[in-house]
């Protein structure tokens, strides 16, 4: 299984469908674009999830939006909601100290998927962000500090499917692959991204992220997100790292001695 080569109109369907939740409504074309697909592959499957009742048009105009339904492809799924319950009040304070937003996340599949996030509690944010929210784990700090702090064979195995996935480009595969410099990042206990080019707001955001632990393993990355007008990537570093690194050192010690 794990040497096998994904169904590729099931991959196209899956990234249609994110795609579409993800931006709440999109035309089309978005569609196409958003999930990489040529736009008469994109109709196809749009007719698709419209016959599944998966996705609804909007009455007066031409785009498409997702339904309840959606919400029913989660049923089966349970997490412990142990890292939030954690992790929400250190995180508000946070925010209250610098002021920018912060998140946390989780590893799914290959992307990074918020668990909360205080981006509701600042006004210095282009949108707000809540739970369920994904992000490249090559393109964005919490997924570099993911992969960073994840096993060797693990990480590995995520990007040996990556390589055969047939909707990632293999050059763009191979030059993140090379700008992810797992010692550095281990040694240091932390991961950037310069421009945040994966979220609601393409290059107008940049992002410090630090490891989250329970007894000793990975668990989560906390991102704190500031705009690229606002300051230099090395400032933030120099005047927010040491409050990241601790505030994620007090939520590991209350997840690691949290009665069982």
């Amino acid at each position: 299984m794990e040497k096998g080569v994904p169904i590729r109109s099931i991959t196209r369907s899956i990234a249609a469908l994110k795609a579409i939740n993800r931006h709440g409504s999109l035309s089309m074309m978005e569609i196409a674009k958003a999930s990489q697909v040529p736009y008469p592959t994109a109709c196809r499957i749009v007719q698709t999830l419209l016959y599944e009742g998966l996705i609804e048009q909007e009455p007066s105009r031409k785009r498409y939006r997702p339904t309840a339904l959606v919400q029913t492809l989660a049923t089966g799924f349970q997490h412990d909601d142990e890292l939030v319950r954690i992790a929400r009040p250190h995180i508000v304070a946070l925010t209250k100290r610098v002021g920018w937003p912060v998140s946390v996340a989780i590893r799914v599949g290959r992307d990074m998927m918020l668990r909360d996030s205080t981006h509701a509690n600042s006004s210095l944010t282009f949108e707000h962000y809540y739970p369920g929210f994904t992000l490249p784990i090559l393109d964005s700090a919490s997924g570099k500090v993911s992969m960073a702090f994840a096993p060797d064979e693990e990480r590995e195995m995520i990007l040996r499917f990556m390589r055969v996935s047939q909707d990632i480009d293999l050059n763009y595969l191979a030059t993140a692959e090379v700008s992810l410099d797992v010692e550095r990042i281990r040694a240091e206990g932390y991961a950037v991204q310069g421009r945040n080019h994966f979220n609601l707001t393409p290059g107008k955001t940049s992002s410090i992220a630090v490891p989250i632990f329970k007894n000793g393993h990975f668990e989560a990355a906390m991102t704190m997100v500031f705009f690229v007008a606002a300051m230099k990537l090395s400032h933030a570093l120099e005047k927010y790292l040491d409050d990241l690194k601790a505030t994620a050192a007090a939520i590991s010690h209350e997840l690691s001695n949290e009665p069982s």
